[in-house]
């Protein structure tokens, strides 16, 4: 059976978590600012959704521009390697054995394996083990934009439906609580699914949460427009 490792899933789980977590902790901290200054439901909730829908496609746009760029690279090193390749085929069987014997095969064995690789797929040999690209992490830029901006509107919706349903008086204290126990949740998952400690995961994403939602709810009673 094939095991099946964490860094095949770090495209998109990166993307993912970093959407959720900045929907959760950029929305979370808006509405409570803006709840600290003395704004009533009605303005809490619509500065909760402009930020959901602001926040979701500067996600998208950002991590859409940033994948391309990484995806741009790749085609380029490889239309050059697929280019070497016909033009110097022999060289590049001497790259690639020297990969190998720089990993511990014999040089024979090394040219072998070099040899056998290259018959199936020289370009594929020579990206995985050359340049350091394989097709489960390629870079794929609408897939990421896509998750950036579902797992933002998901991590953004949470604090929104707690403002929906919270009391006025206990809004900021609610949303405060729920907002830091979804990140918990979300680090310990990111954590697991990552095959990396629960704990540190959990606390990383919580404290800094903490520490946004602290600062946005000071700024907030500091230019309050009611008391």
């Amino acid at each position: 059976m094939r095991e099946r490792h964490g860094s095949s899933r770090t495209g998109w789980l990166r993307a993912a978590v970093l959407g959720a977590n900045d929907g959760i902790v950029s929305t979370a901290s808006l509405v409570i600012g803006v709840a600290a200054a003395g704004g009533d439901r009605s303005a809490v909730l619509t500065a909760g959704v402009a930020g959901l829908v602001a926040g979701a496609m500067s996600m998208a746009a950002g991590e859409y521009v940033s994948v391309s760029s990484q995806a741009d690279t790749e085609h380029s090193d490889l239309a050059r390697e697929r280019r070497e390749l016909e033009e110097e085929p022999e060289a590049e069987h001497r790259e690639l054995t020297a990969i190998y014997v720089g990993r511990g095969l014999d040089p024979q064995l090394a040219s072998e394996v070099a040899r056998q690789l290259a018959e199936k797929d020289a370009l594929a040999a020579h990206a995985r083990d050359e340049l350091g690209i394989s097709e489960a992490l390629r870079a794929r830029p609408i897939q990421a934009a896509l998750a950036s901006a579902a797992a933002f509107a998901a991590g953004a919706t949470l604090p929104l439906v707690t403002a929906v349903f919270a009391s006025p008086e206990a809004a900021k204290t609610a949303i405060a609580t729920l907002s830091l126990a979804f990140l918990a949740i979300l680090g310990a998952i990111a954590a697991r699914v990552g095959h990396a400690n629960v704990v540190k995961g959990a606390l990383r994403v919580t404290f800094w949460g903490a520490i946004a939602m602290a600062i946005t709810a000071a700024i907030g009673r500091a230019f309050g427009v009611a008391a």
